[in-house]
């Protein structure tokens, strides 16, 4: 599964990243090596929703491509700028046009600023000067989430639920009308009727405003609704990229399936799936396994698994996988005609 390649990478692409490696160092001689040479792409308008594992690196790589931290090595190419080659006072410009949406709502917004003056932060370092039309941009933003910008002037986050403080999250992210929104989890912390209305909230301001969104998450269930695009991730490295709808009926990597078998279904007299269960030899960042990541987790490892790297290969359409034995047909992309692999009949243990 987990492995490396560009095939999936588009030409039209807003956001372009290639071959992104984030590492941190721990004590002397040790590195964690949270993200491993991964490549992915946005098309404008597009939501790419980014899944995998607690972990494996979503969050790092979404705090990457703002360059917080700065990546050990890779391209983050927004709208033609390699962001990665920019300065200290170029970066600050060019990041207006990105903006984050942190997992916890209350914690993200700075509990000694009142919510007007949190909002309109980014406004009084960027501009307008003018106060009154600051606020303007402000009450219109605050109002857009579902938030009355005159009863939240003077208010503070502690005032409001956690549903409230993340719509004023989201506010405080639209006021500069960025390019790109990174949404890290955005509804993990929240309840389940709230997650219902910060998705819909979140289509119907990127309908509005025509936004392009990196939406970060370990719920598939949640990433299906709102995705156009779905990237799979493990342990720092890319396994599958799909059209939301395909890759959920159509799995091509054992991992992607075993997420998929992980969602529960909301049916009191269903059986439960007992094949899951038992040890299994999880892998460290801090010392990833050879080849292919998955592998030590895989009923379908083999040698090659253990001494090559999967590339990414097309399975059809916008379907692509890194894996030396999907659960598809896989579409040899380097030769004139199509040729395809067995489809294997193995199941997941």
């Amino acid at each position: 599964m987990a492995g490396s390649g560009k095939a999936h990478l588009r030409d039209d692409a807003l956001l372009r990243v290639e071959d992104l490696t984030v590492e941190f160092p721990v004590g002397r001689d040790k590195t964690v090596k949270a993200v491993s040479g991964i490549s992915f792409d946005i098309i404008k308008g597009e939501t790419l929703g980014l899944v995998g594992e607690s972990g494996c690196g979503k969050s790092t790589t979404g705090r990457a491509i703002l360059q917080l931290p700065t990546p050990t090595s890779g391209n983050v190419i927004l709208d033609g700028t390699d962001l990665t080659a920019l300065d200290g006072p170029e970066m600050r410009r060019h990041r207006t046009k990105l903006q984050m949406i942190f997992q916890d709502p209350i914690s993200s917004l700075n509990p000694r600023r009142a919510v007007g003056d949190v909002v309109a932060e980014p406004l009084q370092v960027w501009g307008p000067d003018d106060a009154d039309e600051q606020w303007k941009l402000v009450s219109e933003q605050l109002e857009a989430v579902g938030i009355d910008p005159d009863v939240a002037r003077d208010k503070y986050p502690h005032e409001f639920s956690g549903g409230q403080c993340q719509r004023i999250s989201i506010a405080r992210a639209l006021v500069m009308e960025p390019q790109l929104i990174i949404c890290d989890e955005p509804v993990s912390a929240l309840d389940v009727s709230v997650q219902a209305q910060i998705l819909n909230m979140l289509k119907t301001l990127k309908d509005r405003y025509g936004l392009t969104l990196v939406f970060i998450a370990h719920d598939l269930a949640v990433v299906k609704n709102i995705s156009d695009r779905v990237a799979v991730m493990y342990l720092g490295k890319m396994c599958e990229v799909s059209e939301s709808d395909e890759l959920y009926a159509n799995p091509a990597h054992p991992y992607t399936k075993l997420l998929l078998g992980s969602i529960p279904v909301p049916d009191p007299t269903a059986e439960l799936d007992t094949t899951l269960q038992g040890e299994v030899e999880l892998p460290s960042p801090l010392a990833p396994p050879s080849g292919c990541r998955f592998r030590t987790r895989c009923p379908l490892a083999d040698e090659i698994c253990e001494r090559e790297e999967p590339q990414m290969r097309k399975v059809s359409g916008d379907h692509y996988v890194a894996c030396h034995h999907p659960l598809v047909e896989i579409t040899n992309s380097n030769q004139q005609h199509e040729e395809t692999a067995p489809t294997s009949g193995a199941e997941l243990v």
